[in-house]
C-alpha cells in the first residue's frame, strides 16, 4: 500500500505530519478518525478530521496535496441520503400508501 505524508491542523494532532494510507485513486480518505482510549477504561474518545486541499500553486493553480482539519463537532451522518429512506412526515399514518 502507498502512503502520503499529511499535515494535521487543529485538535490534538495539530502540527503533526503523519503517513496516511491512500486509496486506489491515490487520495487519502475524506475523513480520518483518531480513537483515543480514556484513562478510566471507558469508551474511547474519537477525534474527527476532514480532508481539504493543502494549497494551490501560484502560476497554474495546481493542487499541492492534502491536509486534515479538525472538526470539533465530529463526523456527520454517513452514507447516501436516499429519498425513499426518509422518516415519515409528522402526522402521517405509517401505512398511508397501502390499502
Amino acid at each position: 500500500m502507498r502512503s502520503e505524508d499529511t499535515l494535521f491542523t487543529g485538535g490534538p494532532l495539530d502540527g503533526r505530519v503523519l503517513p496516511v494510507l491512500t486509496g486506489p485513486t491515490g487520495n487519502p480518505p475524506k475523513w480520518y478518525e483518531v480513537p483515543v482510549p480514556s484513562a478510566d477504561g471507558g469508551a474511547p474518545t474519537v477525534y474527527a478530521y476532514v480532508r481539504e486541499p493543502a494549497g494551490y500553486s501560484k502560476r497554474l493553480g495546481i493542487q499541492r496535496g492534502w491536509r486534515y482539519v479538525y472538526v470539533p463537532e465530529g463526523r456527520g451522518p454517513r452514507g447516501p441520503r436516499w429519498p425513499w429512506s426518509k422518516p415519515p412526515a409528522p402526522g402521517a399514518s405509517p401505512n398511508a400508501g397501502e390499502e
